[in-house]
């Protein structure tokens, strides 16, 4: 058997993010080991049949057994409060592996038509083999219920959404979803366990990219499903070791030292970033501002209930004059970085309808609520002043705007 750390068992979760994982090697380092290794060496043939049919636990591969992306996949799971996890070569890959786990030709899933843009163009493509799926409102609860059928077998919502951040309501989902039959798998990207933790509010699955908060800094690509070890051990493990969406190991230690930052980073970021959208709805040039802890946003007092009374680090807001008020604004930016990515300690900025969802129809942005003027902002770790004043000179401009 391959041991763990031991920890108090009702260790909290700021000391998971520190501690939780493999115990030290016999040279007893205080700092995560990095093992790279495309292969491990066993002591005798014998020993080697029985690892390859599992029926011995041991390292054997690093395409999907090796010990720092165990490391960051029990460490992972501690935190969302799930007790198995399995570490893949982005958020995509995750959910690739999920489906190709999980689902068969003939399956159906119902998915929230507020998801990224690469994960509605994902789903869309599982149709030539056969998976099916209805897109539905992220918010309506009634519209998830109409679209389960007898083939129905997954649910998928990511909550906040990307961009608008709307929040859905993950226990109402998990009972419609087991009353079917049927998984529910929630993306928690934009909260994180730090925020979050949706297994407790009755998800099956948790899904990861990695390479936002987890990480935290922009230096890595990298993914996570979080859930029952069994259904990990019986379903996602064996599908890992025949497609091979594997996470380096040294992709997995620069997450593993994110994820000991990523509460006291990403309560920082939730501060600043609930202060720059008060501020922006002030704004003559600001039409509209999406975030979770303001009393405007939709689903305000659900958000609180679930994300522990934090809103997250995103914002968007739509601005005066269309697209072209948009390329304005983000192009007098001086400090935010234009790039899509998010979760990042330097703020980002993006716009989501030529970006992130630029690869979808317009019809399929209208019905997303992707507008033409909207602006993404995952606020990181400056100075909230200087991200005002950075916002404020694009805005200057767009504010005389019809």
């Amino acid at each position: 058997m391959i041991p763990k750390v031991r920890l108090p068992a009702d260790a909290r979760p700021d000391t998971l993010a520190v501690r939780a994982g493999l115990p030290p090697s016999q040279w007893g380092e205080n700092s995560e080991a990095l093992f790279l290794t495309s292969s491990f060496v066993h002591p005798d043939a014998a020993t080697a049949a029985r690892r390859f049919a599992n029926e011995e636990e041991a390292f054997v591969y690093s395409r999907f057994s090796n010990p720092t992306v165990m490391m960051m996949e029990q460490r992972l799971a501690a935190m969302e409060g799930s007790t198995g996890c399995i570490a893949t070569a982005s958020g995509m890959a995750a959910i690739t592996l999920m489906v190709l786990g999980l689902l068969q030709a003939g399956d159906h899933v119902v998915c929230s038509q507020s998801v990224f843009g690469s994960t509605i163009k994902l789903f869309q493509d599982f149709a030539k083999f056969g998976v099916q799926t209805t897109f539905v409102s992220q918010t309506n609860v009634d519209e998830w219920r109409a679209a389960m059928r007898p083939t129905t077998k997954l649910l998928f919502a990511e909550t906040p959404s990307n961009p608008l951040t709307e929040v859905c309501d993950i226990a109402a989902l998990a009972a419609i979803a087991h009353a079917g039959g049927a998984w529910l798998a929630v993306d928690n990207c934009f909260c994180s366990p730090a925020l979050q933790r949706p297994v407790a509010l009755g998800a099956d699955l948790v899904v990861h990219s990695g390479t936002k908060y987890l990480d935290g800094q922009g230096r890595v690509i990298a993914g996570a499903l979080c859930g029952p070890v069994e259904l990990i051990d019986a379903k996602l493990v064996p599908t890992m070791r025949s497609a091979g969406m594997s996470l380096s190991a040294f992709n997995a230690w620069v997450v593993l030292k994110g994820l000991e930052t990523l509460s006291i980073r990403l309560l920082a970021q939730s501060e600043r970033a609930l202060q720059l959208a008060q501020w922006l709805e002030a704004q003559p040039a600001v039409e509209r501002v999406y975030h979770p802890s303001l009393p405007s946003h939709p689903q305000h007092a659900l958000a609180m209930a679930q994300q522990g009374g934090r809103g997250g680090a995103v914002v968007s807001f739509v601005v005066k004059g269309g697209r072209a008020g948009a390329f304005a604004l983000i192009d007098a930016t001086r400090i935010c970085s234009i790039t899509a990515n998010l979760g990042d300690t330097k703020t980002t900025i993006t716009h989501p309808a030529s970006t992130s969802h630029g690869r979808l129809s317009e019809a399929q942005r209208q019905a997303a609520g992707i507008q033409q003027g909207l602006v993404r902002v995952a606020v990181g770790l400056e100075d909230v002043e200087d991200l005002k004043a950075d916002l404020e000179r694009g805005l200057a401009g767009l504010a005389t705007l019809a």
